[in-house]
């Protein structure tokens, strides 16, 4: 009894020290700049994808393994590890952005059904557990590209819906805009 009651305890002491160490804040990546608008110059997180992937590309790290020692690869590999990190940011800030410009499109548009809503729900969850897997799999020493590829074009197809939207709402506005100046026109001549 007192046996298994000191491995129960020693096994919850192990269990949270393991999720210490899953939340701690990595030292390679507070180095680096992870405002979501860090890699931000008005220029979005696809200006930036080919350099990722080139930097996170196992055929960049064979030809480094060949030129210099363990030690400058491992650094290597734990600030571009960093800098993947800092784009993953980026690219969350992408998408927050573009929800909050989805949010005032659908207040703004008369006719937003439950099932944009609950698409823009299933996109954002779909977002989330993306990030979290690759975010993960990079803090982990894996290099994600196909992930990345993926979540990266998850992110642009979104914006261009964005786009697309405020382009009709613009559309929409300017009809009724029109509109109502002809009518004053059309009162005014009455009067």
């Amino acid at each position: 009894m007192n046996l298994t009651l000191i491995l129960f305890f020693g096994f919850v002491v192990l269990l949270l020290l393991a999720l210490e160490w899953a939340l701690r804040k990595p030292r390679y990546v507070r180095n680096f700049q992870t405002d979501p608008h860090a890699l931000e110059g008005g220029e979005r997180h696809v200006d930036y994808l080919p350099q990722i992937r080139q930097a996170l590309a196992a055929a960049d790290y064979d030809f480094l393994s060949k030129r210099v020692s363990r030690v400058t690869l491992r650094r290597v590999r734990r600030d571009r590890r960093g800098i993947a990190l800092a784009y993953l940011a980026a690219l969350r800030g992408d998408f927050r952005s573009l929800l909050r410009m989805a949010r005032v499109i659908a207040v703004l548009s008369p006719e937003v059904a439950a099932a944009h809503e609950f698409e823009r729900l299933r996109l954002t969850a779909r977002f989330a557990w993306q990030y979290q897997m690759i975010r993960w799999k990079l803090m982990a020493g894996f290099a994600p590209l196909p992930q990345l590829d993926g979540l990266s074009a998850l992110v642009s197809g979104f914006s261009v819906r964005m786009e697309a939207a405020l382009k009709e709402l613009g559309e929409r506005a300017a009809l009724a805009a029109e509109l109502a100046s002809s009518m004053n026109r059309r009162g005014l001549s009455a009067v």
